[in-house]
Formats: C-alpha cells, structure tokens, sequence
C-alpha cells in the first residue's frame, strides 16, 4: 500500500507545479487534456452509468461556450456569476432532449442519431444567429492586465481552472456511483426491464441523467470559451468535436471512475504530438490516429486501458 500510496504523491506533486517549469506548448497540451478529461468524465455519466449513448454532446459545449461568451461581451457578466445559470439552461435543455427521445421510445442507434441531430441544429442556429456572430464567429476582447474574475491570467490559470474541474469531475462521479440515483442507473444500463419490475421508473432516471451529464458538460464550454477567445459554430458544434471528447473515456474505460481520465492523459498528448510533427500536410493524422487506436482497443482491451490495468494486478 506504501508504493501505490507513494506514486500518487508524486503525480499530485508533479501536476501543481507543472506550469512552472514545461514549456508554454506542453503547458497547452496539458490544459486541452484536463478539458477532455473533464468533458468525458461528464458524458461517462451518460453511457457508463446509464447506459444511454450520446454523439451530441458538443450541443452543451458549445452552448454554454456561447451563452458564456455573448453574457460577458453584451452584459459584462464573469464567467464566475453566469456558469450557474448556463448549467441550468443546458441541463434543462439536455433533460428535455431525453425527455422527448424516451417518451416516444426513441432508444439504442436511434437515441444516438438524435443527439447527432440536436447538435446538428444548434449549430445551424448559431450560424444564422447575428447577435451570436453567425458564421463570422465571436471573439472575446482579451485585456493586457491579470484579472482572475473575467479569466484573464495566462495559460497559468487556465491551467488549476481545468485540473481542478477534473478534481471536481472525479467527486461528483465518485458520489453518483454511490448514490440512489446512480444504483438505478446502473441498474437501467444492465438490463432495464428488470428494472422496471422492481418499479423502478426508468424513464425518469434516464431523463434525469441525460440532464445531468448535458449540466455538468456545458460547465467546460463556459470555461474554455475564455482560454481560446474565440467561437465558431462549425467548429465547437462539429461532430468531430463530439466524438473527440468521448474517445478518452472510451479508451480509458466506459462506466469506471477514472476511465476518463488515462484515455485523455494518453490519447490527447499523442494527438497533439502527431499533429504539430506532421502539421497541414496530414489534416486526417489525428482523427486516423483515434481510429487505430479503438481497432487496437477492440482486439486486446475491449473494456478500456483501466480495467484491463486492474485485472493485471489482481
């Protein structure tokens, strides 16, 4: 137990005082895979609990990123005061999406493709939305002094915001699991009509997880709106940005703790590595990279890189 024990401090000791002495790119790398990891331990709550698989969840990113962004260029509002509200909305949004898809039997491949469809028309909306900057984009006006309450301070404090969120990530996983909400989740994914026969109401569980985990995923899109200052609809809704942020916690382990967390620590350095060495001349590298990755997945680790870790040690 010393060992294990040990390790741990290390890597704690290692991620507080990472800013100070790797570069301004690795410190980037580092800031984008905290991001992931926190957007996969939220959609995680989805499919690794629930059951219930999602391709639509940049809709919540880039909600909140947008309602973010639009409340302090025209109302001066922090990001501080308005992520509350965004999650709310988005929460409530992401709950009526399951509400509708659940009420009229709408489930497996099906439920899937209407997450698609969802984030489909969000980013239809916002292209031809001009208060949102349409397909011009939005852009944060970034000041030339420190001021952590707009979130303008560097990559520094970008930095602790997302690894905190991960931090934060991890607890509220650890309490869903062991929570009454979360045994009937698990309950739902294994098998739902046992579910139901113990008078379980499934549809409520799922409606009210579908709204949590949209909830918890709009929170990373308020934050990184201020760390890349701009917005572009074709981007933050894309379909690719979806799968993206699901690919770690696939990887890592669908429906455990820290799955999420190993598949962003391994997939998104080599991601961005593979991009910078080959830059435009291969634009496919990272999404062929993905790819590989989940064939070799497939064949040697189907449950992903953490429980196939922890069966070895057993």
């Amino acid at each position: 137990m010393l060992m294990p024990s040990i390790g741990y401090l290390l890597i704690a000791c290692f991620l507080m005082m990472a800013p100070f002495y790797v570069s301004d790119y690795v410190l980037s790398v580092l800031i984008l895979t905290f991001y992931m990891a926190y957007l996969g331990q939220a959609w995680n709550l989805l499919l690794g609990f629930a059951g219930q698989l999602s391709f639509g969840h940049a809709l919540y990113v880039g909600m909140g990123s947008y309602f973010a962004a639009w409340s302090f260029i025209h109302g001066g509002y922090s990001p501080w005061l308005s992520w509350f509200p965004i999650m709310m909305v988005c929460g409530l949004w992401g709950a009526s999406i399951g509400f509708l898809g659940f009420r009229f039997k709408v489930e497996g491949p099906y439920f899937t493709v209407l997450t698609i469809a969802f984030a489909e028309c969000g980013r239809l909306f916002f292209e031809h939305i001009e208060i949102f900057g349409g397909n011009a984009g939005l852009f944060l006006p970034i000041a030339s002094k420190t001021d952590i309450g707009t979130l303008q301070g560097g990559p520094f404090l970008f930095y602790y915001i997302f690894l905190g969120l991960v931090l934060i990530g991890l607890g509220i996983s650890y309490l869903f699991v062991h929570s009454r909400l979360g045994y009937f989740s698990q309950a739902v994914r294994d098998h739902e009509v046992a579910a139901q026969s113990l008078g379980l109401s499934t549809f409520w569980i799922k409606v009210t997880v579908m709204g949590l985990s949209a909830a918890l995923t709009s929170i990373g899109g308020v934050f990184y709106a201020f760390y890349q200052t701009s917005l572009f609809p074709d981007q933050v809704f894309a379909l690719t940005r979806s799968i993206e942020l699901i690919v770690g916690a696939i990887v890592g382990g669908v429906g455990t703790l820290g799955g999420p967390v190993i598949g962003a620590l391994i997939l998104v350095p080599l991601g961005e590595m593979l991009s910078h060495f080959f830059g435009d001349s291969l634009s496919s590298i990272k999404p062929l990279f993905y790819g590989i990755i989940l064939l070799f997945m497939v064949f040697y680790a189907p449950q992903g890189i953490w429980p196939f870790l922890r069966n070895k040690n057993r």
